[in-house]
């Protein structure tokens, strides 16, 4: 008795629509290895990183030079001066959390060019790269937070 495999319950795409599907995937994802590499070498002219969590996260260890748009507060008004020419690379936690998807969205429904950042911070510290955090008191006791932080 032969079995078919579970791998190819659902037939692969034909190679022009597997590539069409793969390329607008990756418009719309960067890898931290492509991004710390820009970032070490200088190259990110034409986009800005944002993490989507609560500025809490976002103190407790970003990508150095980041800005914080948390994605809950994400408004018309509250990205008002923010540069419609540039692409915003959004990301959140991990593979666990959508923030980066939610602030992704909101940004492009608002008329923003947007990507996500694969694996999110965790993927970032996982690889070994630099983070930025802000200086706490040496009294400071941080309460605790959803793990996610978004």
């Amino acid at each position: 008795m032969t079995t078919e495999p579970r791998a190819l319950t659902f037939p692969a795409l034909d190679s022009a629509t597997a590539a069409a599907h793969l390329r607008a995937e990756l418009a719309l994802e960067v890898d931290p290895d492509d991004l710390v590499r820009d970032l070490t070498s200088g190259a990110q002219q034409g986009y800005v990183v944002v993490e989507t969590r609560a500025p809490e996260a976002f103190a407790s260890a970003r990508i150095p030079g980041a800005i914080n748009l948390p994605y809950r507060d994400m408004t018309a008004e509250s990205v008002s001066g923010l540069d419609r020419e540039l692409v915003y690379i959004c990301y959140c936690e991990s593979i666990h959390c959508n923030a980066a998807t939610k602030g992704a969205l909101k940004l492009a429904e608002l008329g923003f060019k947007v990507k996500r950042l694969s694996g999110g911070i965790t993927a970032w510290q996982a690889a070994g790269y630099p983070v930025e955090r802000d200086a706490l008191p040496s009294a400071y006791t941080p309460a605790p937070a959803p793990r996610c932080a978004c």
